[in-house]
């Protein structure tokens, strides 16, 4: 086990752990933002640039400050590292470029994009986006294309954070597509128009930080924040069949992978399960999915509702329910 210093907050963790890894175990504003990083996908990391830190102390061996910036999702920690994130001026100047960069050929067409209100990039652009692009020169269009029948490619919203690729290789049995060409003229594409069509084909829109793979079952159905996701599961022979089904009224407008406060998804569920139930006879209902506070998706939902006041005109009190809004 080795110590290391995040933002003034001391925790131990076993070595070999990454900074990212070890901001997690501390959580809150202490962890910087990860668009490529997976923590179930091996090699995952180091492509958005988003998870920059600062390390004031290599070690306690050896105090010296690292004399770039690194990506804390593959810098492992040493013992008496002190590393800055949110405490360092320079590091949330790098992320306001980096989060620049990453919006250059995005488009801000998130009244229209069913990645809305869940989408980590829009997160960051609150966060650490500039008013207005400072971009004058062309940007890279696409024409939108269908890589399967249920999948949905805006190659114009992808950051090239390669989640996708690197499910499509670990998950399933053959790899159908992957980043072509190089430099500004990378893309996401299948190989030679094949179509993705394997039985956990539909995991790359969970895995998936903007809205660059969408779901055809589900494009514009509702917004998020209309619906209410529910825990469920079911028998099924391919997966745990554990997922999240997101409810309009009596209706399951979409399926899920379960994901956890990172975004990340717990267990990666079958095409059957995530597009072809859509009945409620289909699943057995656990609960409401506990949704982040400051998420937009838990705006107006609540457990219990506070009742109001009642005015006793007789006495003049007021009395207070003893149910509380949670």
């Amino acid at each position: 086990m080795v110590k290391v210093t995040i933002d003034n907050i001391q925790v131990e963790v076993e070595e070999g752990t990454t900074i990212l890894q070890a901001a997690r175990k501390i959580g809150g504003s202490v962890v910087p933002p990860a668009m490529c990083y997976y923590s179930s996908l091996a090699g995952s990391g180091g492509k958005c640039r988003t998870c920059l830190v600062k390390v004031a102390h290599s070690s306690a061996r050896d105090p010296r400050p690292m004399p770039k910036l690194v990506a804390s999702c593959c810098t492992p920690v040493q013992e008496g590292m002190v590393v800055l994130n949110q405490t360092s001026h320079e590091v949330v100047e790098a992320r306001k470029a980096i989060v620049e960069f990453l919006l250059i050929n995005h488009p801000l067409d998130c009244p229209v994009c069913d990645q809305a209100g869940e989408c980590d990039l829009q997160d960051l652009s609150f966060g650490y986006g500039l008013e207005e692009t400072r971009y004058e020169e062309d940007r890279r269009e696409f024409p939108e294309i269908d890589i399967g029948p249920f999948i949905k490619l805006h190659m114009n919203r992808c950051i090239l954070c390669y989640r996708c690729v690197y499910l499509c290789e670990q998950l399933t049995e053959k790899r159908e597509h992957g980043v072509l060409y190089r430099g500004d003229t990378s893309e996401i594409s299948t190989f030679i128009r094949q179509s993705i069509d394997n039985e956990f084909s539909g995991n790359v829109i969970d895995v998936c930080p903007v809205g660059a793979l969408t779901d055809r079952t589900f494009r514009f159905k509702s917004r998020v924040w209309f619906l209410k996701p529910m825990d469920v599961h079911r028998e099924c022979p391919a997966c745990s069949g554990k997922a999240v089904a997101w409810m309009f009224g009596e209706e399951i407008q979409r399926i899920t992978g379960r994901k956890d406060r990172y975004g990340e998804v717990e267990e990666f569920i079958c095409n059957e399960c995530r597009f072809e139930k859509k009945s409620r006879a289909d699943w057995v209902f656990e609960g409401p999915r506990k949704i982040k506070r400051q998420s937009v998706i838990s705006a107006n939902h609540y457990e219990k509702m506070k009742k109001p006041s009642i005015i006793n005109p007789i006495e003049g009190t007021i009395e207070q329910s003893d149910n509380s809004e949670t």
